[in-house]
């Protein structure tokens, strides 16, 4: 049951944000970066990896924390492992890394603008309403988390 909200969720909000925002955006796409290989690859790895990357922190949320992405329906226990590990946030990352690639798929600063976008209001709803949320919700252990673990740039990137 919590796997079939996870995947309702994913269609209807990320799904949303990563694929028929920027597909209503783009309108009809004609410089797909096919014509040049390297464009391609450079716009598939960011997308294939923003997919795969989603549906690991989906997993984590639904297995691990029992419970969905969805904050009316969030998990019940803090989910730290796998993505979770090393960024706060990877399901928020893994989201702009589809869009991203998109961009470069189509060549689009539009598409790049919107990922600004996005990253901005996503940035503001982490700060403001997500974390206070959590701090309520878990307490010590998510303070200690958040010590922890870096927000957005992951902790293996970092020296």
């Amino acid at each position: 049951m919590i796997a079939l909200k996870t995947l309702i969720f994913t269609i209807l909000v990320p799904g949303t944000v990563a694929f028929v925002v920027p597909w209503l955006l783009l309108g009809q796409p004609s410089s797909l970066g096919l014509l040049f290989p390297s464009l391609w690859l450079l716009g598939f790895l960011p997308l294939l990896i923003g997919v795969g990357l989603y549906l690991w922190c989906a997993a984590a949320f639904t297995f691990i924390g029992k419970g969905t992405p969805a904050p009316i329906d969030a998990p019940i226990f803090l989910v730290k492992a796998g993505p979770y590990h090393w960024v706060r946030n990877p399901m928020y990352l893994a989201v702009l890394a589809i869009v991203i690639g998109q961009a470069i798929l189509f060549r689009s600063f539009l598409l790049l603008g919107y990922v600004l976008l996005v990253w901005g209001v996503v940035h503001l709803f982490v700060v403001f309403v997500e974390e206070p949320s959590l701090r309520h919700q878990f307490g010590e252990s998510y303070e200690t988390y958040l010590h922890t673990v870096p927000r957005w740039l992951p902790r293996f990137l970092q020296r």
